[in-house]
């Protein structure tokens, strides 16, 4: 299957560059540029994109506030959004996750990285670039609130419906991992870690692996531990 890809960024010359790299890829292709976040949300529907690579800086409707729009918007809900960021600390990550972004990628990044973010989008096992998991997952939280703030109670409350089991696989899922890694990590196989994900992201409201962070963190599950 091929990944529709739509390129968000108003620099012509950067997403020039973005469709030379997806186009010469043979299972993807970019379907349309958008050089703003309304342009962004219009093609995404008339396009049928799989992936979104959007720039957070843009004139008028800028990457977060497409980004919540296209999360708010059930038409759009297989729609997958890679946020593009200068600085891989910028304080709008944060933002970005909570808008409904399936992670985040510097534009300083390898080619190989940017493609590897389009098809682990693509795939739903998105969580955030090589350079921002673990560790830095929780930094950025942490910069978005105090890590000692009381939890969401709407989102603790919730956290009551998942099994035992499901609660040990966030926790996983929150510090980075993938599900090979928490298979190993839980003696348990990597099918089951992905029936665990996808149970606990129903129960939760979760559209993606970076939401399931968000809730984990916001409901006091997992503390940010700044490094």
């Amino acid at each position: 299957m091929t990944i529709r890809v739509l390129l968000a960024d108003d620099q012509a010359l950067l997403r020039s560059a973005f469709r030379v790299l997806v186009d010469s890829e043979p299972d993807m292709e970019v379907v349309g540029e958008a050089s703003d976040g309304a342009e962004a949300v219009r093609l995404a529907k008339e396009e049928r994109a799989d992936v979104v690579l959007m720039d957070i800086r843009m004139p008028g409707t800028d990457g977060l506030a497409a980004t919540r729009m296209i999360s708010a918007d059930p038409s759009l809900a297989a729609v997958r959004v890679v946020i593009l960021t200068t600085f891989e600390v910028d304080d709008y990550v944060v933002q970005s996750l909570r808008a409904g972004a399936s992670g985040f990628l510097g534009k300083g990044s390898e080619p190989e990285e940017l493609l590897n973010a389009i098809r682990v989008a693509a795939g739903g096992e998105a969580l955030l670039s090589p350079a921002a998991t673990k560790g830095l997952i929780a930094r950025f939280l942490a910069q978005g609130g105090s890590g000692d703030a009381d939890p969401d109670p709407a989102r603790t409350e919730r956290l009551a419906a998942l099994t035992g089991r499901e609660r040990e696989v966030l926790v996983q899922v929150a510090g980075g991992h993938s599900n090979d890694e928490i298979a190993e990590r839980l003696e348990v196989s990597p099918l089951t870690v992905k029936t665990h994900v996808n149970r606990a992201m129903a129960k939760l409201g979760a559209r993606d692996r970076a939401q399931l962070v968000v809730i984990a963190y916001e409901s006091g599950l997992v503390r940010p531990r700044v490094e």
